[in-house]
């Protein structure tokens, strides 16, 4: 792996991350009344941005 695809996957697992720390916070917010709307948002977001959960590798491939 190149020094240029390890920092991709740097920087994708850093953004699902805070992704999943924001989705979390939200539902705390809301008390998780809306956590499945949330959830489809999160999973909408991430799929514009490329990082589909279907495509996350395991670390270190």
């Amino acid at each position: 792996m190149g020094i240029f695809d390890r920092f991709k996957s740097q920087g994708r697992h850093k953004a699902k991350q805070g992704s999943d720390t924001a989705e979390q916070r939200m539902n705390e917010k809301t008390g998780g009344k809306y956590e499945e709307q949330i959830d489809r948002g999160q999973q909408r977001a991430e799929g514009s941005l490329g990082m589909d959960r279907d495509r996350d590798r395991p670390e270190g491939q």
